[in-house]
């Protein structure tokens, strides 16, 4: 059969190792297979099938340092893992039998009690079987936390087989990021991740396990064995199986283009991924291990755990590279073995060290990272790969290497096709006097010479940025009181969004920051223990607000609201750790983290607030009230960058823009960038009208809800739509992102009417000026760019608003350096420093 595209040059950072183990794992797997009732008879494998697969030998090469017992075992989880992909497939994906697939998967989790002494059922077939004998050996020897941990990775890989065949019954191919996210779980490599704990000997500890650096560790792995078997198996799944859950697929459809294109486009978002994985190893794991004062013994097992995911990681690719199941351009299974097979070389990858050392003029690998000239290879031979994609260290060098304060002019927008309308409430006007006037009491407006942060705001400001007409069109129907408490809210997001970059941006106080962060829970009781006295704004507005919002709240849902908050002022740091880097952030844990910096969840949890308990906890964690979520929080998000690209991107010296972030991965000019981000955000409103109108009926069903909780969730979705709509028109109407607007907030002259050029609708968005090429004209030959505003002598940082910090407010990236305004910025060896 004619291969559909020629693979792309792989990006991995070092070789892969076989396990000596080989041949026994294989045997004994063939063995426990036949035992399970897997071969013969089961009419879905026979021997040889197996043998074909070989799944010994991904085992083996994705865990080269395991024992004998522990590849073993290891191997049988795998041939239980295909086999179920297979055996799910055959019964119930050709049929398309999803209630027969729900009640097959229903009895699973049974099978996996968080005691190992629980009694299970007896098995009724080879996957039943399997799974009880595996959790049977595998339990005792790993602790609680890991056993709830690896069964809540088993139950979503099961679990999400349901979304992918209901995407087959309704014909529809997903859209990327709802790919990325669904894929984790239904592809399984966060329980592969499991197992690397397990055959390592490196169990996580508890205290750093649910932290985001090791949350991104695993996500980061699990996209690049996920896009890699993507690509791989794309002639078997697409063209053979119909399926439409394949990474190359989602991109040719939603980005037009041909399946080689998309295939390398696919390749590209893989390396994006694994240099992401590299970033959190040396940039985010030191300071996780310092702030959980985590013994050596714990350090030791978590990076003997991130050896592992690499490990696997390049012994993944060379399993695609030799098996038969996959397209590898044939011939692969008989190549011969090379020398590094006969060594333990390992490790973290050393090219991954560059990510210290890159930024403009220093990006491209070297010394250290001599392991990096594998990259851009198919490592199976050492030859060359397909011409498309982008080099790795090419890659890198570009997410460091963007210059800042480029002049762009006036934000370009596409056509907002929101189908919500939007009625405000009564009560706005009162609200805005009373915002300000809460501000003020809080210390948000005041303006004290030697005291961090002071002065950021005025009175003037935080009228023109009207954060309480957001509040408005949000809840059109809340009382005065409640009115005035959301507009707080967002006040306070805002104000907290500025502080940041002020206080500790320009000094790249981290520490600071995070000790601040820290201290915020303190202000946020679950039960009846005193907070502490506030000593600033920030603390002053939580603690009001808090007592304010949680007096009615049960104590769990004071937790998970304090979540929600603790998440967003966490992300203010994860942006200034970017800043410190001079780093465009990778694609994925930009969008991931967006919501976050942009309080969506905040947002949303006061839309609950009114839910109490006729709606199952549960269904908060479900699947489809996430996706609804995510996709509401996406469009959102986009059209705020879209709206503030002038702002962040020419006043601010920003990083964290969404169109800034495609124009890095793209290496496109910012009309292109806006017609992809326009696609995407436009994709993720029809995921959110898809899972209200398709899924939230079947989840209804699946956990027999009562008409009372169906009547809260379909308002739900109702406020989630009122949400979208007060969003676009506080976006439409405030006065922060207009050319005047900018101009008189940061002290740079004025203009007519302070709106931002709106685009028709569709192509058209294509014919937006290029940014790029404006700025690099007026760079001077000497590199030096001189600041846009002079910071007066005497004038103390912040006083007056006088230095053009830009208040972020709502959803606005929070790194800025304020010192870029005073002093030169010194291109490209010494944009890092800002």
């Amino acid at each position: 059969m004619t291969q559909p595209f020629e693979l792309p040059s792989f990006y991995v950072p070092h070789p892969a190792r076989l396990n000596p183990h080989l041949d026994g794992a294989r045997a004994h797997s063939t063995a426990w297979a036949r035992e399970m009732g897997m071969l013969e008879g089961s009419g879905i494998w026979d021997q040889a099938d197996l043998e074909a697969h070989d799944y010994g030998l991904l085992c083996a090469y994705t865990h080269p340092d395991a024992s004998d017992e522990a590849l073993s075992l290891v191997t049988d989880w795998y041939v239980w893992v295909f086999f179920f992909d297979d055996h799910f497939l055959e019964i119930f994906k050709r049929s398309n039998d999803r209630e027969g697939g729900k009640a097959y998967l229903d009895r699973l989790p049974l099978f996996m009690p968080a005691d190992p002494s629980t009694p299970v059922p007896e098995p009724t077939n080879p996957v039943e079987a399997g799974l009880a004998d595996l959790w049977r050996r595998t339990v005792p020897s790993m602790g609680e936390d890991w056993r709830i941990r690896f069964a809540e990775s088993t139950r979503n890989l099961l679990n999400e087989s349901l979304w992918e065949l209901a995407n087959i019954n309704a014909g529809r191919i997903a859209n990327p990021v709802e790919y990325i996210e669904m894929r984790r779980k239904v592809g399984g490599a966060p329980w592969s991740a499991g197992l690397i704990e397990y055959a390592a000997n490196a169990e996580v500890p508890k205290e750093v396990s649910g932290s985001r650096p090791l949350r991104v560790l695993m996500d980061a792995f699990s996209d690049g064995v996920h896009l890699r078997n993507d690509i791989f198996s794309y002639q078997r799944e697409v063209e053979d199986e119909g399926e439409l859950s394949n990474g190359i697929l989602v991109l040719e459809t939603f980005l037009g283009c041909t399946t080689q294109e998309a295939a390398d486009a696919v390749n590209d978002l893989l390396t994006s991924r694994l240099q992401q994985f590299e970033n959190t190893v040396f940039t985010e794991l030191p300071w996780l291990f310092t702030e959980t004062g985590l013994d050596p013994a714990g350090v030791a097992r978590v990076m003997a755990y991130v050896k592992g995911l690499q490990d696997w990681q390049s012994g993944g690719h060379e399993w695609h590279m030799r098996s038969s199941r996959y397209m590898n351009g044939g011939g692969a299974a008989a190549a011969p073995a090379r020398w590094w097979d006969q060594y333990a070389i390992g490790g973290v990858g050393t090219s991954a060290l560059d990510v210290l050392r890159a930024g403009p003029g220093r990006g491209l690998p070297g010394g250290m990272g001599e392991l990096g000239s594998l990259s851009g290879v198919n490592t199976l031979d050492g030859t060359p790969g397909s011409p498309g994609g982008v080099d790795p260290a090419v890659r890198r060098a570009r997410s460091h290497g963007h210059v800042p304060f480029q002049r762009v002019g006036a934000s370009r927008l596409p056509e907002f096709r929101l189908p919500y309308t939007v009625e405000l409430s009564p009560h706005l006007d009162a609200s805005r006097l009373n915002t300000v006037a809460w501000a003020a009491r809080m210390g948000m407006l005041e303006a004290q010479p030697g005291v961090p942060g002071s002065g950021i705001w005025t009175a003037e400001k935080l009228a023109d940025y009207d954060l309480p007409l957001c509040s408005a069109g949000i809840h059109p129907d809340a009382t005065p009181e409640q009115l005035d408490l959301t507009s707080a809210w967002l006040a306070w997001g805002t104000y907290g969004d500025d502080y940041y970059p002020v206080v500790y941006g320009r000094t790249r106080d981290l520490v600071g920051a995070k000790l601040l962060t820290e201290r915020f829970s303190t202000f946020m009781p679950v039960d009846d223990t005193p907070a502490p006295v506030p000593v600033n704004a920030l603390e002053r507005g939580l603690a009001d607000l808090w007592e304010r919002t949680s007096a009615p709240m049960t104590p769990d849902a004071r937790r998970k609201f304090r979540a929600a908050i603790e998440d967003m002022t966490l992300s203010w740091v994860w942006e200034l750790n970017n800043q410190a880097q001079h780093r465009i952030p990778d694609p994925v844990d930009y969008i991931e983290m967006r919501r976050k910096t942009f309080g969506s969840d905040l947002t949303m949890s006061l839309c609950r607030l009114a839910h109490g308990q006729a709606v199952p906890p549960e269904i908060y964690e479900s699947g489809p009230m996430r996706s609804l979520e995510s996709a509401a929080a996406d469009y959102a998000c986009m059209m705020n960058d879209l709206f503030s690209y002038q702002k962040e991107v020419e006043y601010e010296g920003e990083v964290h823009n969404a169109v800034l972030v495609v124009q890095n991965f793209f290496d496109c000019d910012y009309s292109s960038a806006v017609g992809i981000v326009d696609d995407l955000m436009h994709s993720r409103l029809r995921q959110f009208e898809h899972v209200a109108r398709n899924e939230f009926p079947v989840l209804y069903d699946d956990f027999g809800l009562e008409p009372e909780a169906r009547e809260l969730l379909d308002g739900y979705v109702k406020e989630l739509e009122n949400w979208l709509a007060g969003i676009h028109v506080w976006h439409r109407d405030c006065h922060r992102y207009g050319e005047a607007d900018l101009r008189r907030h940061f002290g740079r002259g004025s203009g007519a009417d302070g709106r931002a050029a709106e685009l028709p609708a569709g192509p058209a968005a294509d014919e937006v000026p290029r940014a790029d090429g404006v700025a690099a004209a007026e760079v001077p030959a000497d590199g030096v760019v001189a600041p846009a505003t002079a910071v007066p002598e005497g004038v103390p940082v912040g006083a007056g608003g006088a230095l053009p910090f830009g208040a972020p407010g709502l959803g606005t990236a929070a790194a800025r350096f304020a010192c870029a305004a005073a002093l030169p910025v010194t291109l490209p060896a010494g944009a890092a420093d800002v």
